[in-house]
């Protein structure tokens, strides 16, 4: 973006612009995002303006594929309603979405056990056959293609980084998915989940859908989860098998251990940390290290 300056006369303008019929509600910003900056528009509405370079196209793959699979979903998430084109004004693709009420869970963890339930129900209804011209992306792909890129964060883990390393290593080695691609979210982890009164509300951000292996998404079960979680999480989920459990656990120790290391940044001030996810990744590690001992 620039020089741009991404405030509420620059929101306004472009509602003005190109939804002039949105342009006279309350805009205010919202604490949060990573891809994209987001502005709370009146009660029902949000605005998503990108802040990265990736995120256009990330808006995109919502646009084009979030409406006709949010009818299916059994939680509220932030589907598009209006597109943003790129002009003068501001020279990227931008959107607005159905607002989702809660408290990202990085700030409120959950702490409902039924929570187990609606998450399972979630992705049941969200793990179906995807088509071939589905996105694909590194959520897409077998764990031992992510073998090198998570060897820099394992050290966060201090204490607990020979254990991990071993279910990692579990994981890596086995069977690898044998069945059609479903879509996934690709992106579960607690900043991208809302909270209410305890419970899971509400699933946000789906830059990352794609196509691929269902643990890439089962990871949840310890990364969002109150301890304990898991088995009754997998039992409401159905029709899973060891290797799929083993799998799952890899990719909740690599997304664990990427909370940690933005975690880590944030507490130093660097560009792009976020405190409060340290703390989610240490307390998914214990998750996925207790399961691991079960």
């Amino acid at each position: 973006m620039g020089e741009i300056a991404v405030d509420e006369a620059l929101v306004r303008d472009l509602l003005l612009q190109q939804h002039p019929d949105l342009a006279g509600l309350e805009i205010r910003e919202v604490n949060g995002g990573w891809d994209n900056q987001m502005w709370r528009l009146g009660e029902e509405f949000a605005v998503r303006i990108p802040r990265t370079p990736r995120a256009p196209e990330l808006l995109r793959i919502e646009q084009q594929w979030l409406p006709s699979l949010a009818e299916e979903l059994p939680l509220p998430v932030p589907v598009p309603v209006r597109s943003g084109e790129p002009s003068e004004r501001f020279p990227k693709t931008w959107h607005v979405v159905r607002w989702v009420s809660g408290e990202p869970a990085d700030r409120t963890p959950i702490s409902s056990a039924g929570s187990a339930e609606t998450l399972a129900e979630f992705l049941k209804a969200l793990h179906q056959k995807a088509p071939a011209d589905a996105p694909v992306s590194p959520r897409s792909t077998r764990l031992s293609d992510h073998v090198d890129g998570l060897e820099q964060w394992f050290p966060y883990a201090d204490a607990s980084e020979a254990a991990l390393r071993r279910t990692w290593e579990a994981a890596v080695a086995a069977p690898v998915w044998q069945g059609a691609p479903v879509w996934l979210h690709g992106d579960l982890h607690p900043a991208n989940v809302v909270v209410a009164d305890g419970a899971l509300s509400g699933v946000i951000d789906f830059g990352e859908l794609c196509a691929g292996d269902p643990a890439t998404d089962l990871a949840a079960a310890w990364v969002l989860l109150p301890a304990d979680s898991a088995n009754r999480f997998f039992d409401a989920y159905g029709d899973v098998d060891d290797a799929m459990i083993q799998r799952s656990l890899g990719w909740a120790v690599a997304k664990s251990l990427a909370l940690l290391s933005i975690g880590r940044a944030g507490d130093r001030g660097l560009p792009g940390g976020k405190k409060t996810w340290g703390p989610a990744g240490r307390a998914a590690i214990a998750r996925v290290l207790d399961h691991a001992r079960s």
